[in-house]
């Protein structure tokens, strides 16, 4: 007869006869771990049997113990908590269909208290005062690890946990303690306590659940037993495909310790099992693209970038920085010379400024419907303003969705820019302030509390504005039109001027997309593309 030892039950009997659908059917030699998939992998349960395949491995257990000699005293913090609980059963193949429904019923309850977690490592004495204060009716031991890993505490507090658990149970730490220590060992970046913990559930457990996988495969990638990851996804696909989150770590590993084919390997094996990668995954290809100099390699970045596309995936900021620094590394597959960054230098920037300046704001007859002093009162009011960041081009923006109300359009644009915290300034016509079906007085005067905002004459031409606005406001300043300014590049006679003005433009000018392939137009798909080409552009 098998004997297995819980540490997350108190009264074994008591638990067992409460639990009708826990009870061990015949023939059944096995216990099942049903464990809330803890470490945020995926937002579901799964059940995995464990088999005891060795007895306690007592001589890996003790390293805890060994590690956990007590440190100098400090002062004891204080944290929120909340409370975990886990069920253990045999032989419910029958009754898995009612858990997601009934678990609720049959769950420990949640424990709400007062308890303040310890702030430095304590000895089996104070562990023992400590479990004497718990008020709640949850397990001690697997209530303060749960918060101790939802609190992120030290790794020698929670080892110091486990050496009292031990100590006081044979040297026998349950499951669910070392999955959450393992956690922490992972977020703390403790790899040589991740690589014991791994021996220790090597050596008393034959199959671990998705939590436990998933852990220690991103543990182990950043150490040199990282191919050892590998051995772990090949565990999980005998009995499930591997998450995204697994490949992921995996092709991590693979990129860091410079095994490109495996990691591309990875990557189509992801994408045969129908999965989305994840974007950082995408980003790590990037990443590692950017010192390499290889047409293939290339090639395979350039069909994540038609992936993207096809798929309506929408890179954050940090990823769109990635693409931007792999294409501005790259060299031209015609000519071999090194792209030019979009960026102009000091020197440059100024040379631009002064020229469009010179010849376009004060001098170009195309802007006849400009009044002097209009422009005028519009530089004193740049003045009084502190530097932009997005210059919005208010009636062209508006514009974007014919079918919907201008003012909507304008005021929910400005809207999303404003939670960034970027310095606005709307750029508008006076008509645009008169109520009508199209431009509505409130939607308007919430554009205002939003963005600094100048409007001109109705027969102004507003293009001297933006170009002004953005060239004083800084070389960091955007504008956002969809007018490509042609008039304006023709005003300015020499091809260096002109090659500065395209190169200034091609940095600094966003277009809100308002057509997306194979997609219903909204104001979201409209605005995730404004706002991936800011980040890309900053």
């Amino acid at each position: 007869m098998m004997t297995f030892c819980f540490t997350g039950i108190r009264s074994l009997p008591k638990f067992w006869k409460s639990n009708p659908y826990l009870s061990v059917g015949p023939g059944h030699s096995y216990f099942s771990l049903f464990l809330k998939d803890y470490c945020g992998i995926r937002n579901q349960q799964k059940w995995f049997s464990l088999k005891a395949v060795s007895p306690q491995n007592t001589k890996a257990v003790n390293l805890l113990i060994a590690k956990a000699r007590y440190l100098r005293k400090g002062d004891e913090g204080s944290n929120q908590v909340f409370s975990d609980s886990h069920l253990f059963a045999a032989g419910a193949a029958k009754k898995r269909s009612q858990m997601n429904t009934n678990r609720e019923d049959h769950g420990l309850p949640p424990v709400r208290n007062t308890i303040q977690l310890p702030t430095r490592p304590l000895n089996s004495e104070e562990w023992d005062k400590f479990k004497e204060d718990f008020k709640g009716k949850a397990n001690f031991e697997s209530w303060i690890i749960s918060q101790m890993a939802h609190c992120h505490s030290s790794i020698d507090v929670a080892k110091s946990l486990l050496a009292w658990v031990a100590a006081k149970n044979n040297g026998i730490v349950g499951y669910d303690l070392l999955v959450k220590y393992l956690y922490l060992c992972v977020f703390h970046k403790h790899i040589s306590e991740v690589i014991d913990v791994y021996e220790i559930m090597k050596a008393r457990y034959k199959r671990l659940e998705p939590g436990g996988y998933t852990l220690l495969i991103q543990g182990l990638i950043h150490s040199d037993r990282w191919k050892e990851a590998l051995l772990l996804l090949e565990d999980i696909k005998k009995v499930m495909i591997p998450s995204k989150k697994n490949y992921n770590d995996c092709i991590e590993g693979a990129l860091l310790h410079q095994d490109v084919n495996l990691a591309w390997n990875l990557y189509q094996e992801l994408l045969g099992h129908n999965l989305i990668p994840m974007l950082k995954t995408l980003k790590a290809f990037f990443d590692f693209g950017k010192n390499i100099k290889d047409d293939q390699y290339s090639n395979k970045l350039f069909d994540i970038l038609l992936y993207l596309r096809n798929n309506h995936l929408y890179p954050g900021e940090s990823f769109a920085h990635s693409i931007k620094t792999w294409f501005e590394s790259g060299q031209c597959s015609g000519c071999g010379k090194t792209i030019e960054s979009l960026h102009l230098s000091p020197e440059e920037y100024e040379f631009l400024k002064e020229k469009i300046m010179r010849d376009v704001i004060d001098g170009g007859d195309q802007y006849k419907k400009t009044t002097p002093q209009e422009l005028e009162r519009f530089q004193n009011f740049v003045k009084c303003c502190p530097p932009f960041d997005i210059v919005i081009d208010g009636l062209n923006v508006a514009k974007t969705f014919p079918k919907a109300r201008e003012s909507q359009v304008l005021l929910h644009v400005v809207s999303q820019l404003a939670k960034q915290n970027l310095q606005l300034l709307v750029l508008g016509r006076k008509h645009m302030l008169t109520q009508h079906s199209r431009w509505r007085k409130d939607e308007m005067k919430k554009v205002q509390k939003q963005a600094s905002c100048f409007f001109a004459d109705n027969i102004s031409a507003d293009d001297p504005f933006l170009l002004y606005a953005t060239l004083h406001s800084g070389n960091h300043c955007k504008f956002i039109t969809k007018d490509l300014m042609r008039d304006h590049k023709a005003c300015l006679h020499d091809a260096k001027t002109q090659r500065l003005f395209f190169k200034w433009q091609q940095g600094h000018q966003l277009a809100i997309i308002n057509r997306l392939p194979g997609s219903k137009i909204t104001f979201q798909n409209m605005l995730l593309r404004l706002l991936t080409r800011v980040a890309l552009h900053q």
